[in-house]
C-alpha cells in the first residue's frame, strides 16, 4: 500500500511539473494573456479538467511555488530558538537556503517578474500572496513584542517586510547575483526596527 501511495505521489508530482514547465514555455512564447488553460493542458498532454486538479487558475501556475515558500518561512518562524526574534529567524533561514534560492529556476523567476509587471491581474495576485507572507511575520513579531497580530507594531514590521519583497522583485536582472546580499541588508534594516520596538516595550 505504501509503495503504491508513493508511486501515485511521484506521478502527481511529475504531472504538476509538466504543467508548470509547459505553462512557462508558452508564457515566454505567447505571453500570459495569449496562453489559455487549454493550450497548457495540450502542451502538458493532459485533459483541461486535469489542470484544475492541480491549480485553481492560470494565475496560480505563475506562483506555483508559493505554498512551499510559505510553509518554509512558517517553519523558520515557528521553530526558531527561544530568544531569537522573528527577523533573525528569517535571516538565518535565508542564509541556510541561499544557494538554493539563488540557483532555483532563475529564468523562470525573471519571466515571472516580467509577467507580473505586464499584467494587472498577476500584479494584484502577487500583492495578495505577499500580504499572506506579511501575516506570517506579523504573528511572529506579535509574539516577540507581546502584542496581538493585528496591533499596530506587528503590522508595521510586516508592511515593511512586504515592501522589502517588492524591492527585491524590482531589482534589474543584472543585479540578481547580488540578491542574497541585498536581502540580508534589508532584513538587517528590519531587525533594527524590531529591536527598537522591543527596547521601547522594555522601557
Amino acid at each position: 500500500m505504501q509503495a503504491g501511495t508513493g508511486l501515485r505521489e511521484r506521478k502527481k508530482q511529475r504531472t504538476r511539473e509538466a504543467i508548470v514547465d509547459a505553462a512557462f514555455k508558452l508564457f515566454a512564447e505567447r505571453g500570459f494573456d495569449g496562453t489559455t488553460i487549454a493550450d497548457i493542458a495540450d502542451a502538458a498532454d493532459i485533459a483541461p479538467r486535469t489542470f484544475f486538479s492541480y491549480f485553481p487558475s492560470k494565475d496560480d501556475v505563475v506562483f506555483h511555488d508559493f505554498e512551499e515558500t510559505q510553509a518554509t518561512i512558517a517553519s523558520w518562524l515557528r521553530d526558531r530558538e527561544p530568544g531569537t526574534n522573528a527577523i533573525d529567524a528569517l535571516r538565518a533561514g535565508i542564509a541556510s537556503a541561499v544557494d538554493e534560492l539563488e540557483h532555483a529556476r532563475p529564468r523562470e523567476k525573471r519571466l515571472r517578474a516580467r509577467l507580473v509587471r505586464e499584467n494587472q491581474s498577476l500584479a494584484a495576485h502577487s500583492e495578495h500572496l505577499k500580504s499572506r507572507l506579511g501575516d506570517l511575520l506579523a504573528e511572529a513579531v506579535a509574539e516577540d513584542l507581546g502584542d496581538a497580530p493585528g496591533d499596530l507594531r506587528p503590522r508595521l514590521v510586516a508592511a515593511a517586510f512586504v515592501a522589502v519583497i517588492g524591492v527585491i522583485e524590482e531589482m534589474p536582472e543584472d543585479g540578481l547575483e547580488h540578491s542574497a546580499e541585498t536581502i540580508d541588508s534589508l532584513l538587517a534594516f528590519l531587525r533594527g526596527g524590531l529591536a527598537a520596538l522591543q527596547d521601547q516595550r522594555r522601557g
